[in-house]
C-alpha cells in the first residue's frame, strides 16, 4: 500500500461519516413531526457501510498492480424497522378519526450518540490525513539536508 492510498482510505471514511452525520441530523430534525396515519409518518433512517478492502487484499497476495481500493463505502440508507409511536391526542389537529397521532421512531439519545460518534470518526480521519501529510513532507526534506 502506498502512502498516497492513505488519503483515499481516510477520504472514504470522511465521506461516509459525513453522510452518517447528515442522516442523523435529518432524523433529529424530524423527531417531533406528527402525522395522522402511520403511512405518512417519518421513519428514522440509518446508513449501512461496507468495506472496500477485497480488491486491495487480492492485489497484495497476487502481486498485481491494479487500481485496488480500500476504505469504506455507503452500501445504502435503510429505514428503521422499530414501531412508530402512536399517541392518543384527540385535541391535536393532526389526530385521525380515532384520536391518535403518529410520531416517528426516532430515539434522540441514540441519535445524539451517533452524532458524537460520527463527528469523532470524521476528526480521526482528518488526523490520519494530517499525519500522512507530515510524513510525506519529512520524506521530501530528507534529500535537502
Amino acid at each position: 500500500m502506498s502512502l498516497m492510498q492513505i488519503f483515499d482510505i481516510a477520504g472514504s471514511g470522511m465521506s461516509a461519516q459525513s453522510l452518517r452525520l447528515n442522516t442523523t441530523a435529518s432524523n433529529m430534525a424530524n423527531a417531533n413531526s406528527a402525522a395522522s396515519s402511520a403511512d405518512q409518518t417519518y421513519r428514522a433512517r440509518h446508513p449501512v457501510f461496507a468495506p472496500m478492502f477485497n480488491d486491495a487484499m487480492s492485489e497484495m497476495f497476487s502481486g498485481a498492480t491494479g487500481a485496488a481500493s480500500a476504505g469504506v463505502r455507503v452500501a445504502g440508507v435503510v429505514e428503521d424497522s422499530r414501531p412508530l409511536q402512536p399517541r392518543f391526542e384527540p385535541g391535536n389537529p393532526m389526530a385521525n378519526e380515532e384520536g391518535f397521532v403518529y410520531y416517528p421512531n426516532v430515539d434522540i439519545v441514540e441519535e445524539m450518540t451517533n452524532m458524537i460518534s460520527s463527528s469523532r470518526a470524521f476528526q480521526l480521519n482528518v488526523d490520519v490525513m494530517t499525519a500522512a501529510r507530515t510524513m510525506m513532507q519529512r520524506v521530501m526534506s530528507l534529500g535537502q539536508a
